[in-house]
C-alpha cells in the first residue's frame, strides 16, 4: 500500500472529494481490471474515453478516480482532477514503483524504420559483453529468457515503470527501448531522461488519423525524446535533422554513409551465397574495422552503424561487437528463416509504402534469379494501399502470391481484387493460394535454382485476425514442416 499523496507527488491537481491522505493498492487505467483500494485514472483514446468507464470502476472497487473533466461521480471515493490524465499516470507510476529510470542506463531510440532492428543489435552487443540489458519495444519486453507480449510498439507508462522495475530487481543494469513518435504525443514517457537518445532516420510516414496530424507534429514529437536525454546519436544522412534535432543542447554524435559523419560506413559488399545473405562493410572515424551482418540491406547496415556508434559509447570491446553483429537474428525483421541448396525464404515486416520499396529494393540488389513475394492485405484499411501494395512488390518480383494477411472484416476475395489493380497496373505475374500455409508450401516446392522466397507483412505476428477473431499462425511453424520434409 502507498499513500495517495505519495503517489500525486510532483504532479499539478485539486481533490474534489475524499483525501489524498489514504493509501492505496495499485493503479489501473483500465476499468476491467480494477481491483479493491485501485487508483483508476480515465484516459481518453482515440476511440473511447475511459471517463465513461468510471461507474464500472467504482463497481470493481476502485477507492481513487483521477479525472481530466468535473462530472458528477457517484459513489464513496476520492476524486481528483488534473488537467491531462495520461502526463498525470506518466508521473504517479514513476512515483509508485520508485523511479525505477533513475537506477538505469536507458538508451531511447527513434526513427520512422530501423527502431526494432536497432534496439535488438544494441542489446546483443551489450550481452555478448556481458552487459545485463532488457529491451522493449513492438516484439515485445525482454530481459534474460523471458518475452512479454505488448500491445504497442512503446507500452503505456505504466507498463514501462513496472517492467523497469522488474528488469532492475532482475539485476538488468541497461534497457533498450524503442520511443515512437506516438508514446511522446500521449505522454507514455513524460518524465524520463534518457541517457542516450537515438535517431535511426525520419521520413514522411504516419501521417493520418489516430497518427499524427501532420509532419510538423510528427517531427515535433520525435523532438521530445533528444531534449529529454543527456547526449545524442543521430543519423546524419536523415531528412528532417534540423526539425528533429531542434533546441538539442548536449553533445551529439553522428553516423552515417553518404555525408561527413563520426562514425562512417564504407566500401559495402553484398554478399548472396549458398548459406549467407548478407553485408560486409568497413567503418572509419571513431570505429576503425571491418564488420559482416547476416542481414540484407543497406539500411541493416544503418542499423548496424547506429547499434556500433552506442556501443562504442557504452564503453563495449568492438571484437565482441563483430561477433555479435554476425549472429543477429531479429524475429520477422529481413529474417533468414531457411536456406536450402536451392532457395531462400526470408520473412519480413515490411507493410508501409517506404517499408515495402525498400525491402524489395535491398532484395533485388542481391540479383537473386527469381524474387518470389508471398503477401495479401490488411482488412478494413484504405484502398489505397492496397493499390500500391500490388504496384511497389509486384512490380518487383517475378512472382506474385496472392494470400491472406489479416483480413478483419472483410472478404479476402476483396482485398486482392484491390491488390490486383496495382499488380495488373505494372502487368505482374501472379497466383491466388487464399491459405497463406499452402501458398507458402507452393512457393517452396515449386521452388527454383536460386530463387528467393519472400514472405511479406506478418513478420514476427502469430496471428490472423478474421472477423473479429485472431486466430494462431506462425510462419515459422510452416517453415518448421518444410524443413522436417526437406531431411
Amino acid at each position: 500500500m502507498k499513500k495517495l499523496k505519495e503517489v500525486l507527488n510532483g504532479i499539478g491537481y485539486t481533490v474534489l472529494s475524499g483525501s489524498d491522505e489514504i493509501e492505496i493498492s495499485d493503479i489501473k487505467y483500465d476499468s476491467r481490471k480494477v481491483e479493491k483500494n485501485d487508483i483508476y485514472v480515465a484516459l481518453k483514446g482515440f476511440n473511447t474515453d475511459g471517463h465513461d468507464y468510471i461507474p464500472e470502476a467504482i463497481s470493481k472497487g476502485a477507492k481513487v478516480i483521477i479525472i481530466s473533466k468535473i462530472l458528477n461521480i457517484v459513489g464513496n471515493v476520492t476524486v481528483i482532477k488534473v488537467d491531462d490524465t495520461r502526463l498525470a499516470l506518466a508521473y504517479m507510476s514513476a512515483n509508485y514503483f520508485d523511479h525505477p529510470a533513475k537506477k538505469l542506463t536507458l538508451i531511447g531510440v527513434t526513427g520512422t524504420t530501423g527502431k526494432t532492428t536497432t534496439t535488438h543489435m544494441i542489446r546483443d552487443i551489450l550481452l555478448k559483453n556481458n552487459i545485463k540489458c532488457g529491451l522493449i519495444g513492438s516484439i515485445g519486453i525482454k530481459y534474460n529468457d523471458k518475452v512479454i507480449h505488448t500491445d504497442n510498439t512503446t507500452p503505456e507508462s505504466y507498463e514501462v515503470e513496472k517492467y523497469f522495475k522488474e528488469m532492475l530487481e532482475n539485476k538488468m543494469t541497461h534497457v533498450v527501448m524503442e520511443a515512437s513518435s506516438q508514446s511522446f504525443k500521449l505522454n507514455r514517457l513524460a518524465g524520463i531522461t534518457f541517457d542516450i537518445g537515438v535517431l535511426t532516420n525520419v521520413t514522411s510516414d504516419h501521417i493520418g488519423p489516430g497518427e499524427h496530424s501532420s509532419q510538423e507534429e510528427y517531427v515535433s514529437c520525435k523532438n521530445k525524446l533528444f531534449l529529454n536525454s543527456k547526449e545524442v546519436i543521430s543519423n546524419n544522412d536523415s531528412l528532417y535533422l534540423k526539425e528533429v534535432l531542434k533546441g538539442v543542447e548536449v553533445p551529439i554524435t553522428t553516423y552515417a554513409m553518404n555525408k561527413d559523419a563520426d562514425l562512417k560506413g564504407c566500401d559495402i559488399k553484398l554478399i548472396n551465397s549458398k548459406e549467407f545473405l548478407g553485408s560486409e562493410f568497413t567503418t572509419t572515424g571513431l570505429i576503425k574495422d571491418t564488420f559482416k551482418i547476416d542481414m540484407p540491406g543497406e539500411f541493416n547496415i544503418y542499423n548496424a552503424l547506429c547499434a556500433l556508434l552506442v556501443c562504442y559509447k557504452l564503453g563495449v570491446d568492438m571484437n565482441k561487437a563483430k561477433e555479435a553483429l554476425l549472429e543477429i537474428r531479429v524475429r520477422g525483421r529481413m529474417e533468414i528463416a531457411l536456406v536450402t541448396p536451392t532457395y531462400k525464404v526470408l520473412i519480413d515486416y515490411a507493410h508501409t509504402e517506404d517499408g515495402m520499396k525498400g525491402l524489395v529494393k535491398t532484395l533485388k540488389d542481391y540479383k537473386p534469379k527469381r524474387l518470389v513475394s508471398i503477401f495479401g492485405g490488411g482488412g478494413n484499411r484504405p484502398k489505397e494501399r492496397r493499390y500500391n501494395l500490388g504496384e511497389i512488390i509486384g512490380g518487383a518480383s517475378d512472382l506474385s502470391i496472392l494470400t491472406m494477411d489479416n483480413p478483419r472484416f472483410e472478404e479476402i476475395t476483396s482485398i486482392n481484387n484491390d491488390i490486383k489493380v496495382g499488380l495488373d497496373k505494372v502487368d505482374a505475374k501472379y497466383i491466388e493460394i487464399p491459405d497463406r500455409k499452402d501458398a507458402i508450401k507452393y512457393a517452396c516446392e515449386n521452388a527454383e535454382e536460386g530463387d528467393l522466397i519472400l514472405l511479406v507483412g506478418k513478420g514476427h505476428e502469430e496471428y490472423q485476425d478474421i472477423k473479429g477473431v485472431k486466430y494462431y499462425f506462425n510462419e515459422l511453424d510452416v517453415i518448421e514442416e518444410i524443413k522436417k520434409n526437406l531431411k
